[in-house]
């Protein structure tokens, strides 16, 4: 693919056409089997301007991207690239008339330099040699005009991921996009990461560029949008300009509903320690120390919160503790028991429950009815099964009406299967599941991950639920808001370690946003 123009002489910035449309979608419409992800939707984004697309997990957002990217092609509808008819037939497409987008996951190639992904797929060559000078002077250029942080000599496999992420922008900006897609560019990013990547935004849309923004934090969006378009169902709801948005407002047309968006959360008086761990070790198959020396203690009534860049040990973590697994040094103690050695039913008999960070592949079997999924861990224990050890399907549905009564899970009836269920109702059912257990120690690993704000608010609720009912919750989320409004105390891992702990109270976003970049010292 050759590269842009634009790329090869990047502008000064100051776009004389601000304001002017750059792309318009008009009556998209792409239905799958069972379902219409887009109904008739439009919008249009202007240059300069950051286009904020928001609503519930499900609702159409990332299925509209994927056809302006040219990943999908619409049954109707068309796309307009600064009023002209476009046929986007993929991504070679989109990237030619100017779109880029950055996905969630990064399509980078770890041991190749920063520049070396830049251009790949656009090299340039001299005597059938490769010619890196005129692609590190553009890229160089670029880096300046878009205030990012980053050597084009650097491997990207030993980049942190903010900066992988400005890896991701310089290689569709480096091909001349215009129109730029960000799909949750902040999921994984500390706060002080988020503030550059919102610094990148202003200086994109100073020279005129249009930005789509998809994200679920609402208090980013009030933050760096110009216009808010809220989609539910497959439909625009509302379009909004800043002036007029606020967080009830756009939660209530996501919804359809208005949402709490503050979950009550009391300061109990702490019990005994119900989890101890002292000096954990874990080394993983590649023979890598996963987990250093990690010490902490969970007390019965409160929530501590584990904040961290995904991959410094939080999987590890759990899996030593919900999971029989060879540790390389030191203890994990329930109600203390110590759990080496003790299988996954041993441990849910001292009181553990469990909300695994992949709900597919740990916490649901999804060809089974919900009625089967709701005893999952209890399907050996009466009322489940007779005497004989036979089940009693009487019972068995009982439980899943009662729970589906009391969680609000949205299904026909206890015997559909959980793959028909939504992403947040899969959530609730294992919610449901682990509550009703009445756990002593409640594990809740990316507990909103995937859902919407309405499930969001209510997964919250069942987390204080639990603490206010004497259990020791330990919450891992990659989301730090939800961290810090959740947690009674927080402790944060970098590279393994848990290298600071802090009270709710004494907690700012600032400071533990350094801590988990490994800015400061223990």
């Amino acid at each position: 693919m050759p590269m842009n123009a634009a790329a090869a002489a990047p502008s000064s910035g100051g776009d004389p056409a601000a304001g002017s449309v750059l792309l318009r979608m008009e009556g998209i419409t792409k239905a799958f089997p069972g379902v219409v992800a887009n109904d008739k939707i439009s919008l249009e984004l202007r240059a300069g301007e950051v286009l904020a697309l928001v609503g519930e997990n499900g609702a159409g957002k990332s299925t509209l991207m994927k056809i302006l990217y040219g990943l999908y092609r619409p049954d109707s509808g068309e796309i307009l690239v600064r009023d002209r008819t476009t046929r986007i037939a993929g991504p070679r497409d989109a990237i030619s008339q100017g779109i880029g987008m950055v996905h969630q996951h990064f399509m980078l190639i770890p041991p190749f330099t920063v520049l070396e992904n830049i251009v790949l797929g656009s090299e340039t060559s001299r005597l059938g040699v490769l010619s890196y000078a005129k692609p590190r002077a553009a890229a160089a250029k670029l880096i300046e005009l878009n205030n990012l942080h980053i050597d084009l000599g650097a491997s990207v496999e030993h980049l942190p991921v903010g900066l992988q992420q400005q890896v991701e922008i310089l290689k569709i900006l480096y091909r001349g996009a215009e129109i730029l897609i960000f799909d949750e560019p902040t999921a994984v990013l500390t706060p002080q990461e988020s503030d550059e990547l919102f610094k990148t935004f202003r200086q994109m849309r100073a020279q005129g560029k249009g930005i789509i923004f998809i994200s679920h934090k609402l208090d980013e969006v009030l933050d760096i949008a110009d216009r808010i378009t809220v989609i539910r169902r497959g439909k625009v709801i509302r379009t909004l300009d800043r002036a007029e948005a606020t967080k009830p407002l756009i939660a209530e047309l996501m919804v359809g509903k208005p949402v709490i968006l503050n979950v009550d959360n009391p300061r109990l008086p702490p019990g005994p320690a119900v989890l101890e761990v002292d000096k954990l070790g874990f080394v993983n198959a590649e023979g890598v120390a996963a987990l250093r020396d990690v010490s902490f203690r969970v007390r019965s009534g409160e929530i501590y919160g584990i904040a961290g860049v995904e991959g410094n040990g939080q999987s590890e973590l759990i899996r030593a503790i919900a999971y029989r697994t060879r540790i390389s040094g030191g203890s994990v103690r329930l109600l203390g028991a110590d759990l080496s050695g003790l299988d996954v039913r041993s441990r849910r008999e001292l009181g553990l429950a469990h909300i695994p960070e992949d709900r597919h592949k740990f916490g649901l079997l999804l060809s089974f009815s919900l009625a089967d999924n709701f005893i999952l861990g209890s399907h050996y224990k009466k009322p489940f099964v007779s005497v004989l050890r036979t089940q009693v399907r009487r019972q068995i549905a009982e439980n899943a009406r009662r729970l589906i009564a009391q969680f609000d899970v949205r299904a026909p009836s206890e015997q559909t299967p959980a793959h028909a269920l939504s992403g947040g109702n899969q959530q609730k059912v294992i919610i449901a599941r682990e509550m009703s257990a009445k756990p002593r120690l409640l594990l809740a690993n990316q507990p909103t991950r995937g859902v919407d704000v309405g499930a969001t608010e209510f997964i919250y609720k069942q987390l204080v639920e639990a603490k206010k009912n004497g259990a020791a919750v330990l919450l891992v989320s990659a989301d730090l808001d939800e961290v810090m409004s959740l947690s009674d105390r927080i402790g944060v891992m970098f590279k393994g370690s848990i290298i600071k702990e802090f009270e709710r109270e004494s907690a700012t976003k600032e400071e533990v946003g350094f801590y988990m970049m490994g800015e400061k010292a223990r």
